[in-house]
């Protein structure tokens, strides 16, 4: 494994947009003493979508390369699932399912420890999914989802537009719940089910909103004035970014409060590990990590 340097000194452009909030972290308690962030793998086409099971087991999507891994706590390295009709976004279910964002299928499904499939949804109003992108599951076992469209599958929109959907916790029913964010990518909530963060690619923004009862959202806000690809959420409701030159933490007030620098720049970030503290991050072609001193929320 190759060590890389993690700079604490935030000194990030975006482009044309420098990162309003740049200074040097404070302290912030959250990255392990002494770690550095650790080359884990490399030569892989896109990766995206980390998420842990229960033993701490790693899951992530080479997308480029049509599959899905599984990075066992003992490092042991395995391929549970090809082709993967190009899978993007993966996260849990409440029964420890895991969750799958098919962008060419234009689907959700769930992918059982043998490798069999189950439909979740595959479509909206009589018509198939964009490209399903990421997922997030509340805690009462309603998936909220995004289904921007990027270039898989070719071709117009399926849908009227780019939207944030939610899957009932009987998963009967479909309901777009945001229809006004062009290209939501990333999405998390609070374990308490009563926030959701969204990420829009095109706006270069995080927005906030309200989780109603009914699973309905309100009261948007603008969290951070930075766009991110995909998203995590630690045990404290930090907030983690993944943009250019690495992963912005913000605390639940949007403050940026650590940074960490990878490589390559990162496509999705989430926990695993036998104890829950090592930060993943899916960056492009390469698969990175680093010793925390927090986890994941819920």
């Amino acid at each position: 494994m190759k060590p890389v340097k993690a700079l604490t000194l935030i000194k990030l452009f975006f482009g044309l947009c420098l990162l309003n909030q740049a200074g040097l972290a404070q302290d912030s308690g959250l990255i392990a003493s002494g770690a550095e962030v650790i080359e884990v793998g490399s030569g892989y086409g896109f990766l995206e979508g980390p998420v842990s099971d229960k033993s701490g087991a790693l899951f992530f999507t080479d997308i480029d390369n049509n599959r899905i891994h599984k990075l066992a706590t003992d490092g042991g390295l395995t391929t549970i699932y090809e082709p993967s009709n190009r899978a993007n976004g993966l996260t849990m279910d409440l029964d420890g399912n895991l969750l799958v964002c098919e962008q060419a299928g234009q689907r959700l499904v769930i992918l059982d420890e043998n490798g069999n499939i189950t439909v979740i949804a595959d479509s909206y109003n009589g018509r198939p999914f964009n490209s399903p992108n990421d997922a997030w599951v509340h805690p009462d076992g309603s998936i909220y989802f995004t289904d921007p469209r990027y270039q898989y599958p070719a071709g117009e929109l399926s849908q009227d537009g780019e939207y944030v959907y939610r899957i009932s916790p009987d998963r009967q029913s479909v309901t777009a719940i945001i229809t006004d964010i062009p290209k939501p990518n990333g999405i998390v909530g609070t374990e308490d089910g009563r926030t959701l963060y969204i990420a829009s690619t095109e706006l270069r923004k995080i927005y906030r909103y309200d989780l109603n009862t009914d699973g309905s959202v309100s009261n948007r806000s603008e969290f951070a004035d930075q766009g991110s690809d995909g998203m995590t959420m630690d045990q404290h409701g930090n907030v983690y970014l993944t943009w250019v030159g690495g992963v912005s933490i913000r605390n639940p007030q949007g403050e940026q409060i650590e940074f960490i620098s990878t490589p390559q720049m990162p496509a999705n970030v989430g926990f695993a590990g036998a104890d829950g503290k090592t930060l993943y991050m899916t960056a492009r072609t390469g698969l990175y990590s680093i010793r925390m001193k927090v986890t994941a929320s819920r």
